[in-house]
């Protein structure tokens, strides 16, 4: 069976553990927590020299780190990710605009408060940090006020955008100015076998 090595709360490590189950394909998750150092161990940076989660180890062995990797190997071939061509570039496109423009300043900043503590002690970082993060998400708003989903149909590069988006409060982003996000994150949850990070 695959194996997912992950951290509880980690959207990276949500991405490819929540498309795995729209998909149907069974997987093994491994609790592997940044916090704890678990990713700094010998044993694992023998998997992963990068010292990173999410990592995937398939059944004959063969590694694959990286979420979004994850999310075009697995939906390779499903409606979550369209045919070679440019309906498929504007999928990879958005998921560009989340490593580079979205994921290091929201997720980042909710990392610093949420997990770390420092809302206090790195008040000047988060604010500037911020500042970026609430352009990401105008950026989406902009798009979403006009569209259902992000690249056509649902797809992988909503499941990239959802993973920090919808606990962006959880780094002191309020997300009323963006009706048409907050919109967008619902009819992703209302995607059937859709699993948020946030559980009961």
């Amino acid at each position: 069976m695959i194996k997912l090595y992950g951290m509880t709360g980690s959207g990276n490590c949500w991405k490819p553990a929540a498309l795995l189950r729209l998909l149907g394909q069974p997987f093994e998750w491994i609790e592997t927590s940044t916090l704890a150092g678990e990713t700094r161990k010998p044993e694992f940076l023998a998997l992963n020299a990068n010292g990173r989660v999410p990592l995937l180890q398939f059944d004959d062995g063969r590694l694959l780190a990286e979420s979004n990797a994850m999310l075009c190997h697995f939906a390779e071939g499903s409606a979550y990710l369209p045919a070679p061509g440019y309906e498929r570039s504007k999928v990879l496109e958005w998921l560009f605009f989340e490593q580079y423009s979205h994921e290091p300043y929201i997720a980042t900043v909710r990392f610093w408060i949420h997990f770390l503590g420092k809302r206090e002690a790195w008040r000047d970082r988060i604010a500037e940090a911020s500042i970026r993060g609430r352009a990401a998400l105008g950026v989406m708003e902009q798009r979403l006020a006009a569209h259902d989903f992000l690249a056509g149909d649902f797809s992988i590069a909503d499941i990239a955008l959802y993973a920090y988006t919808h606990v962006a409060d959880e780094g002191d982003f309020d997300l009323t100015p963006f009706p048409a996000v907050r919109a967008w994150l619902a009819r992703c949850e209302a995607q059937a076998g859709f699993v948020p990070m946030r559980l009961p």
